[in-house]
């Protein structure tokens, strides 16, 4: 007898925390494993922040917080959206959460219903898609290639729209790919959704500050649209805050009621001294967001060459965030000591037991054709793996 819910049961691991923990157990071994499998920055968090977090800690600041946090925080957020994105929001509109990907689980399970559509850009971030099973609604995917950069036209968006579709989701930049959506490609979206006023759009902006190209741009600066938008962002990725668990959604006020109430009844709020630290990441400036994205852009100049001179890779450029996502079909149905490549999940998991370098394989993110590197570690680190990746994939015959 089953006694687990078909909820559970149909819901997949996340790939990126099963490639990580298989690392460590091959670590646990002794095995010198280089691990490019979590979008994880290897810096600490700033100095300013931790501060800021021991001293809620003397000052008793340690009880139970009102469940879209604390109005200091919300107003530095609406702060930080106004003089970073110049976008209006009143601290109201805001709700902290247990890290983005609460956040994320907040809006599709307060938005979608049974049966309802979910529009979803391949490659998209594992637990888009899982989140969707979890309300019971149906994914529709629009496929993107490495030649289009991962990025879908207006043109895909309107035809991937219907009648039932509720949601659609997308991050830029983008997790697995790097990519980024400029101003102009993000109004002929915006254009499309003024045409379809029952599609919401989740804007899932965690790595704004990764950014190589330009200014960030969201899709909530479009007026027409802006009540639609929910903003998904947090401190994990430009703050290097991963272990703090800490990120907000911005939306219309109805919105931000719902969530208030979803997340009211699972969590309630956030931590306390989290929620000081994020104050003081939001309202001490910067400097050192900007220090860490020059080393990020660094490694990428670095690893792109390097990946560029391995035959049979093909890989572009990103924009954005601290991933390569490279197409590794030349390498299926190759072998080595009698074991075949069928896909780019078992071409990860090959890397990992040959290499012992740790990379995520596409199928998750819903390209079964790619794998995903993070860059997100020390330059001798990333020249080691790339050289054991390179040599490992030359095995294959």
């Amino acid at each position: 007898m089953n006694a687990l819910s078909n909820r559970i049961n149909n819901l997949s691991e996340s790939q990126t925390i099963k490639m990580a923990k298989m690392g460590r157990e091959l670590a646990a071994k002794g095995v010198d494993v280089i691990s490019l499998s979590f979008g994880e920055p290897d810096f600490h968090t700033p100095e300013h922040i931790k501060q800021a977090a021991k001293q809620a800690m003397d000052d008793n600041f340690t009880y139970y917080t009102p469940v879209a946090g604390y109005p200091e925080l919300r107003k530095a957020i609406v702060h930080k959206l106004k003089t970073e994105n110049n976008l209006d929001y009143d601290f109201t509109d805001i709700v902290v959460s247990t890290g983005a990907k609460q956040a994320i689980a907040n809006a599709v399970l307060c938005l979608v219903n049974p049966g309802e559509e979910v529009i979803i850009p391949t490659p998209y971030w594992v637990s888009y898609s899982e989140v969707v099973k979890l309300a019971e609604g149906k994914s529709v995917f629009i496929d993107t290639t490495v030649e289009s950069n991962f990025k879908i036209s207006a043109q895909q968006l309107e035809e991937a729209i219907t009648p039932n579709t509720k949601l659609f989701m997308f991050s830029s930049p983008s997790n697995p790919t790097g990519s980024l959506y400029s101003k102009a490609e993000l109004a002929a979206l915006a254009e499309v959704f003024e045409r379809h006023p029952h599609v919401y759009i989740l804007s899932d902006e965690i790595y704004e500050h990764i950014n190589y190209v330009d200014a960030h741009e969201s899709i909530a600066q479009f007026s027409a649209i802006k009540d639609r938008v929910i903003i998904i962002n947090g401190f994990s990725k430009a703050y290097a805050m991963t272990g703090w668990r800490i990120g907000y959604t911005a939306s219309s006020k109805e919105l931000a009621t719902a969530f208030d109430k979803m997340q009211g009844q699972i969590t309630s709020g956030t931590c306390s001294i989290t929620q000081r630290a994020g104050t003081a990441a939001y309202m001490g400036g910067l400097d050192s967001v900007l220090q860490m994205r020059t080393e990020f852009k660094k490694r990428r100049d670095l690893v792109y060459g390097l990946l560029q001179d391995i035959e049979g890779l093909k890989v572009n450029l990103p924009e954005g965030a601290f991933y390569f996502f490279p197409n590794v079909t030349s390498f299926f149905g190759k072998s080595f000591n009698g074991k075949v490549i069928n896909d780019a999940d078992e071409l990860s998991i090959y890397l990992l037991e040959e290499a012992h370098v740790a990379v995520v394989g596409g199928d998750s993110f819903g390209d079964p054709k790619s794998i995903r590197i993070s860059y997100a570690a020390a330059e001798d680190k990333l020249i080691e793996a790339v050289k054991r990746i390179k040599n490992a994939l030359g095995q294959l015959q």
